[in-house]
């Protein structure tokens, strides 16, 4: 039982995530930490500075090459 919730609440998780990068402009199936980890600016590399704190690699590991076509910028 608690593995389901913890799926449900990861998948939960991911979903906000994907919202608030589509919010922002981005591509709707891609995250926030995805689309950071592509771009070379100063935000997006503190972001995931602080991101690594919590998961080491956070950004690279979050990449999705086959996403971020159909977002805004």
């Amino acid at each position: 039982m608690m593995a389901l919730i913890r799926k449900y609440l990861r998948n939960l998780l991911v979903a906000i995530d994907q919202l608030l990068n589509t919010i922002l402009g981005g591509d709707p199936d891609e995250t926030i930490s995805s689309r950071l980890g592509k771009r070379d600016w100063w935000l997006g590399r503190f972001i995931c500075w602080i991101l690594d704190f919590f998961d080491k690699n956070h950004c690279e590991k979050a990449r999705e090459h086959d996403e971020g076509k159909d977002g805004l910028w």
